[in-house]
């Protein structure tokens, strides 16, 4: 009856027909404009043949349904106006309503995932059929939007308005038993049945037995408007609406648009659905996010393209049995590849195994691991004091202290006690990869590998490419931290390679406010305000300032123009005084433990008088511009990895920064930061500090980009 590119149409027995979606040159079903547009060629083959069909059957011959619309076509399509992004929305809301309001019943099959537009498509037929290990749901919160193709109006008329903005205001993906208890689906059966039951269930509405007219008008009729339904609806907007995150303005739109439609018809209730949507696509939150998502999904790309070309791990090492070591033995346990952890000294080994036991201990507790899931993992961790289990190592992690000279002798040291084929990698944060090459005679076979601290916790791993070091070693490095379940970025070597590079000019400019006068406890609420998890005085803290003191001092020898200070710093000053943070109790900020363990913070009397003691002047300083006067150094040194090849691309660059120190996810980091301001604006700010330093001089390559008119993205 009709074949395509992305959707096949077929006659079944008397009466049936079968819609396949089967994108063509794609793993999975998306709804791109392809699959849109002959979307709307069957509807108009099955209108115009009404006369002859009884009833349509829509499965997938992908291992998933649909995953949603073609996010990749969102970058454009969100460049249109308010107005014509409404008009495509209508356009959509039609096909859907079309395919609705056939004169006989509809069934999908759903296998795998029906996610966005594809669990709005569902929606759109007149009965779901869900396969038991399938997942359904509506994530477009997760990219700064709401659903759009209707899934605000039907979803929450089919299961109710509280639970469909539980769905949605989550961006979960829903189990199906759950989309059945609540009514999202009408079957749930084995996945090998799936096909065969909802041809059934297709027979038996074909046949009468199942009200086609009630069962549409369970996801189109609103909720009446009455003093008691206004009632229930303030109530969820009281109980959402206290909930919600002021920078990420999806949220209180898809709560708001809900709520103003419930009690609409159908039509009207779309056209608020489309409204909210335009508006919401042409946000700088979701640009950033859509952004956000186009990255991760680079990343993973070339990761894949990386570990395509290696050779597996089977067996690991880790040298160093402390937080670090501790850290990377437990994920790779975790991960099912075992791992030697060798270390000098048996206490540091039973400390480290011991803490990948209170790790596991925490999943028991949360249902994740059962007990022996938790020994399966502790089996993979063989503790050693020497190196004889070495001979059948495919990588070796080094995670000493992070002193050259020791990492050097350390490396040169096992060099001699692994296979030839086995690659080196050094947990260094900040020591060049070509420094500690030098004392290895395979300096080939070895590159960086900067896990950050929490390893089990922060998903990052920065590959750090030396000058010498070979493809297949990235290659296996790479493999290695993907199959951990990290994301790798390959970078190159330099003073903080990428992460710790574009961080420490942002504490260059919070150690100038401080010599400013202007109080870190006031800092931390402005960047925290700002979006940052933390501010800098208080990621200090959790860092140690031992540590962010000794990275200082490596980015200070490696760029001195830029990074140099003009006098001690103060983080070297509190160091000096004993302060560590989080370490001993003593940084910016006291910290004290109750009897319940909870801990807790407060401005720290010394530290305080202490900068007193150094502040050059008190100057009066808006909250504008301490976001300014951090972000800046920040930006342009992300700026100048760009155009040093440290890293290839700006979305790596934002990226790493996400996930490596927590950049606001809502702002997109550090590049995509620079287009949503413009970067006329930027410049206009970067030019009103140059006072500050070679840190806020802008490059010649952004002077370009600027004259041009291009952006990052």
């Amino acid at each position: 009856m009709y074949s395509g590119k992305a959707m096949s149409l077929r006659a079944l027995e008397a009466g049936l027909v079968e819609l396949t979606l089967d994108l063509q040159d794609s793993s999975v079903n998306k709804l791109n404009r392809q699959t849109l547009d002959e979307l709307a060629e069957v509807i108009r083959l099955l209108e115009s043949h009404t006369h002859e069909i009884e009833g349509l059957l829509i499965v997938s011959a992908k291992p998933a349904f649909v995953v949603g619309a073609d996010i990749t076509e969102f970058t454009a399509a969100f460049s249109r106006s308010e107005s014509e992004l409404r008009d495509w929305i209508r356009q959509v809301h039609a096909l859907f309503g079309a395919l609705e309001a056939l004169p006989f019943p509809s069934v999908t099959a759903i296998n795998g995932l029906a996610l966005g537009g594809g669990f709005e498509l569902a929606l759109a037929a007149d009965f779901r059929v869900l396969a038991a290990d399938a997942r359904v749901g509506l994530p477009e919160v997760t990219l700064g939007i709401c659903p759009g193709w209707g899934g605000t109006v039907r979803l929450s008329r089919l299961i109710g308005a509280e639970a469909a903005l539980g769905w949605m205001l989550s961006g979960k993906p829903q189990a199906a038993a759950k989309a059945l208890e609540l009514g999202a689906v009408d079957r749930v059966v084995a996945p090998d049945e799936l096909r065969g039951a909802a041809l059934n269930l297709l027979r038996m509405a074909a046949g009468g037995e199942l009200s086609l007219i009630g069962n549409r008008a369970r996801k189109q009729q609103p909720l009446g408007d009455s003093p008691e339904a206004r009632e229930r609806l303030a109530i969820l907007q009281q109980h959402y609406g206290s909930k919600l995150d002021s920078h990420y303005p999806a949220p209180a739109a898809i709560l708001a648009t809900v709520l103003e439609h419930a009690t609409l018809p159908l039509g009207e209730a779309l056209a608020i659905e489309a409204r909210t949507f335009s508006a919401l696509a042409k946000s700088d939150v979701a640009r950033a996010l859509v952004g956000v998502f186009l990255g991760d999904q680079l990343v993973k790309k070339k990761a894949r393209a990386w570990s395509g070309k290696a050779e597996p791990v089977r067996r690991s090492a880790v040298l160093g049995a402390g937080i670090m070591g501790g850290g990377v033995a437990f994920q790779s346990a975790s991960s099912g590849i075992p791992i030697v952890m060798k270390d000098i000294r048996g206490e540091a080994l039973e400390l480290g195994l011991k803490t990948a036991g209170q790790l596991l201990d925490r999943q028991v507790d949360k249902g994740r691991l059962d007990a022996a899931g938790k020994q399966r993992v502790l089996d993979n961790i063989k503790p050693a004091l020497d190196y004889r289990d070495f001979a059948e190592v495919d990588l070796v992690v080094e995670a000493v202290v992070e002193n050259p000279k020791i990492k050097a002798a350390v490396l040169a040291e096992v060099e001699s006690k692994v296979p030839a084929t086995a690659v080196l990698t050094s947990n260094t944060s900040t020591i060049s990869i070509d420094l500690l090459a030098q004392s290895l005679k395979y300096p080939e076979s070895f590159c960086g590998m900067h896990f950050f601290n929490p390893v089990h916790q922060m998903p990052l791993v920065e590959v750090i490419r030396g000058s010498r070091s070979s493809e297949a070693t990235i290659a296996r490095t790479v493999a290695y931290a993907s199959a951990m379940g990290k994301t790798p970025i390959v970078v190159g070597d330099c003073p903080g390679f990428l992460v710790n590079r574009v961080l420490f000019p942002y504490f260059n400019g919070f150690n100038r406010l401080l010599k400013d006068g202007v109080d870190f406890e006031r800092i931390d609420r402005v960047m925290e305000a700002f979006g940052w998890p933390m501010g800098p005085a208080y990621l200090a803290d959790v860092v140690g300032i031992d540590t962010m003191v000794h990275a200082d001092h490596v980015l200070q020898e490696g760029f001195p123009e830029r990074m140099g200070h003009d006098g001690e710093p103060i983080m070297d000053a509190l160091l000096a005084s004993g302060a560590l943070g989080q370490k001993n109790g003593r940084g910016f900020y006291e910290y004290t433990v109750d009897a319940s363990g909870r801990r807790s913070k407060r401005p720290a009397p010394a530290a305080r008088a202490l900068i007193a003691g150094r502040a050059a002047q008190t100057a009066e300083v808006s909250d504008e511009e301490i976001v300014d006067r951090l972000m800046i150094p920040l930006c342009l040194e992300a700026v100048r990895c760009l155009e040093d090849g440290i890293v290839e691309t700006p979305e790596e660059i934002d990226m790493g920064l996400l996930l490596g120190i927590g950049f606001p996810r809502f702002r997109g980091g550090a590049l995509r930061y620079i287009d949503t301001l413009g970067l006329d604006a930027f410049a206009r700010k970067a030019e009103a500090h140059a006072r500050q330093g070679a840190l806020y001089r802008l490059t010649d390559d952004f002077r370009a980009r600027q004259q041009a008119g291009r952006g990052y993205f």
